[in-house]
């Protein structure tokens, strides 16, 4: 096994640990499968005005179901202006729109604000990518929960054919303060992925895989792991 496959295994390994470990602890553990597809578009806004290289732009939409693929529970349409500070870095502002029809709950249309930092660095076997964010989820009334957010992403493309790629994720989330509706501080989810992805064209690439989305309730006593397919098409302009 090659160097690369072996930190991917690894990568991959960890992360599926890492939520066996939260499933061992769970005393009330609901398990689920579906599916959540996406579409991100991504792009300068130079197009606009040259003098507006370094301005981006991203938008993004979601489509989730659940109950064994038999029922859509949830969107999401997110928008955001961002800024190159360099090749690697760069600073979003964003806004989050995320309607919500759970079995049994009542529907919940949520917004949420955002700040967020995204790093990229190439590496001699793959690229790894760090997104910090920080959501003001916008609930019921005058309720507003702040839950940072972290994820950490490497895509290896293969020796034998550049245009496939191994990609695996993990992105944690923490509710940094308590509400009625938007539960109790402390921890919120997690949600690991193991993946290929194919490059049609340098603008354009899909990924396909297996998505691990681990809840805890409001109260942290009734815990959800979701085990999903999830399809994503990437358009870079």
């Amino acid at each position: 096994m090659s160097q690369p496959i072996r930190i991917y295994a690894v990568l991959a390994g960890a992360l599926g640990a890492l939520n066996g470990e939260a499933s061992r602890a769970a005393s009330t553990l609901f398990e689920d499968a579906g599916s959540w597809l996406q579409v991100v578009g991504e792009g300068s806004l130079k197009a606009v005005d040259p003098s507006l290289e370094k301005a981006r732009i991203w938008i993004e939409g979601q489509s989730r179901f659940d109950q064994d693929w038999t029922h859509w529970y949830q969107g999401m349409a997110r928008t955001a202006i961002g800024y190159s500070l360099t090749d690697r870095a760069t600073i979003w502002a964003g806004y989050t729109w995320l309607p919500t029809h759970n079995v049994g709950k009542d529907y919940v249309s949520q917004q949420d604000l955002w700040p967020a930092f995204r790093y990229v660095m190439p590496t001699d076997y793959g690229t790894l990518m760090l997104r910090s964010m920080v959501e003001v989820n916008f609930l019921r009334g005058d309720q507003v929960r702040v839950r940072p957010r972290q994820m950490i992403r490497f895509m290896h493309p293969l020796e034998a054919e550049p245009r496939l790629s191994l990609i695996t994720w993990d992105e944690f989330f923490v509710r940094a303060n308590s509400t009625p509706w938007g539960g109790q501080s402390g921890f919120d989810q997690n949600r690991a992925f193991a993946g290929i992805g194919w490059n049609f064209t340098p603008a354009v690439r899909t990924e396909l895989g297996y998505l691990n989305q681990y809840l805890e309730d409001l109260n942290h006593q009734k815990f959800t792991m979701h085990h999903l397919i999830m399809g994503s098409l990437f358009i870079n302009f």
